[in-house]
């Protein structure tokens, strides 16, 4: 029994998240529209008529850019606060630490440019 009351609000807070998650989908079942016409599954591009296919083949060069990105704009969200608390000079062995890795980050970043991804290549189109 006293487990119980330990974890009540964990419950709650699951069951309010619960809640939240379910209430908006509910919400919008209820409001939307039902109606479909002729254009209901075209695809809309700001009010301009489409042309062509909509399936499209993108050069891999923009994922791996995507990738990239994903990797560094999260090591870089982690660094900012690592790096002020280790200003303050008290723990200079976690600063090696963390000069290692912004290191390693560094040998990935000159592995890829001289492997040649960020060189976007060109296509002619004839």
């Amino acid at each position: 029994m006293n487990t119980l009351q330990e974890f009540s609000p964990v419950l709650l807070f699951a069951a309010v998240a619960v809640l939240f998650t379910l209430v908006p989908i509910v919400i919008a079942y209820i409001l939307a529209p039902r109606t479909t016409g002729e254009k209901t599954h075209h695809t809309y591009e700001c009010g301009i008529e489409p042309y062509g296919s909509a399936w499209v083949r993108y050069g891999i060069h923009y994922y791996i850019y995507a990738l990239i990105f994903i990797a560094f704009d999260v090591d870089v969200l982690y660094l900012f606060p690592a790096a002020l608390s280790y200003a303050k000079g008290e723990r200079v062995n976690e600063f090696y630490a963390l000069l290692m890795f912004v290191l390693i980050l560094a040998l990935a970043i000159i592995y890829a440019w001289g492997k040649g991804v960020f060189t976007w290549k060109r296509r002619v189109y004839p």
